[in-house]
């Protein structure tokens, strides 16, 4: 659909700062961007809150506006305003998603480690390398390498995971296991 006479002459006016012109784009492509907003956040499997539609909305107005209109003033118009808008809004909201989802990942792996940490703190522990010998010499495979990365190379739950390929929330309950069973081997 090409760009109609009434977006070229909206355009206009908020390139030239006419009073209520920018007024009028928003209240006549919002709709565009909210619809944009909801669409991608759901192509990409995530649920926003309505604080974080509007903050997005926000986020694409700015887009628009900045650098005295910017990307108004790159329209070539060889398309409808409304498809325009939804290819920059598009690309506003993938980008602020992305980064969000990666700071949320950091903060996420951030509270497993800190949660692995004092699980390790609150965890019986062998008291010397003679003991974690002699659980080595019971054990093979898996639960070896594990016990071995933990007590003999002091890795973290999250590096264990990654170099033994399991999973890092059952790491602690392994150990756990593998050491109650030295007990009671122990006190035979």
């Amino acid at each position: 659909m090409p760009l109609t006479e009434i977006d070229r002459q909206l355009i206009g006016r908020c390139l030239e700062r006419e009073p209520e012109a920018w007024c009028e784009f928003v209240d006549r492509y919002l709709g565009v961007v909210f619809h944009v907003i909801q669409h991608t956040a759901h192509m990409r499997g995530m649920v926003l809150h309505a604080d974080d539609v509007e903050d997005l909305a926000a986020d694409v107005m700015s887009t628009i506006v900045d650098s005295n209109f910017k990307v108004l003033r790159r329209f070539r118009g060889k398309s409808s305003m409304a498809s325009y808008l939804a290819v920059i809004a598009r690309r506003v909201v993938v980008n602020k998603l992305s980064r969000r989802a990666i700071y949320e990942k950091k903060i996420h792996g951030a509270k497993i480690e800190q949660e692995n940490r004092q699980a390790g703190a609150g965890e019986p522990h062998i008291d010397n390398e003679d003991e974690v010998h002699r659980l080595l010499d019971s054990l093979d495979g898996a639960d070896a390498d594990l016990v071995r990365a933990f007590y003999l190379e002091h890795k973290s739950y999250a590096e264990i995971s990654r170099e033994l390929n399991i999973p890092e929330n059952s790491i602690g309950p392994t150990l756990h296991r593998l050491k109650e069973q030295l007990r009671r081997s122990a006190s035979l």
